[in-house]
């Protein structure tokens, strides 16, 4: 990866409010402030209308966390945005996502020991992925197990996240520091 297209903010180019959530947003992933957060928080208004939308699919949707996580680690691993996977490869531990699992997330939908739910919202992924579309035979399948709404959320899950990773390749951002360890200087700190 190269150096970051747009850095991270500091404190005057995202404003207070903004700066308050990426300090938080940092706590709860236990990292200093997410670079993506500060580099998109360049774009004040934008960004908190994202955060409001993202926050309504992560953490506040209606399908099972693990579900939710596991759809984000599949979309990061097929886009190849190792900023996204890591990232959710640690938010997931929360919601049941193990290390084998993690594995089973990279080798695809055909991996044994999916539930068939799993199965079904992992091929779903795939084929939004490579088609950006859905045929008939895996919406079939799909519904047998989630809700149609549920359906929505998904799709809208999946191609939010593929939109994610397209925003931080492009951007080039880069990985975020851990909060234990050493510390590099704070953005926007004297």
């Amino acid at each position: 990866m190269t150096a970051p297209r747009a850095t991270p903010g500091r404190l005057r180019d995202v404003g207070a409010l903004n700066w308050v959530i990426c300090q938080a947003a940092g706590r709860v992933a236990g990292t200093g402030p997410p670079n993506l957060f500060l580099t998109l928080a360049r774009r004040r208004g934008l960004f908190r209308g994202w955060l409001w939308f993202a926050g309504r699919l992560m953490p506040g949707g209606t399908l099972p966390r693990r579900e939710t996580e596991l759809v984000i680690l599949r979309v990061a691993h097929l886009r190849d945005c190792r900023y996204e996977f890591d990232h959710h490869v640690r938010l997931g531990r929360r919601s049941g996502v193990r290390a084998p699992d993690v594995e089973r997330v990279k080798a695809g939908p055909s991996a044994g020991g999916w539930t068939p739910r799993e199965q079904a919202i992992l091929t779903a992924v795939d084929r939004l992925h490579a088609e950006r579309d859905l045929d008939d035979e895996t919406w079939t399948r799909l519904r047998t197990h989630l809700t149609e709404g549920e359906c929505v959320e998904l799709i809208m899950l999946a191609g939010h996240y593929e939109m994610l990773a397209t925003a931080i390749t492009a951007l080039r951002v880069q990985p975020d520091a851990p909060r234990r360890g050493p510390h590099p200087r704070r953005p926007g700190g004297s």
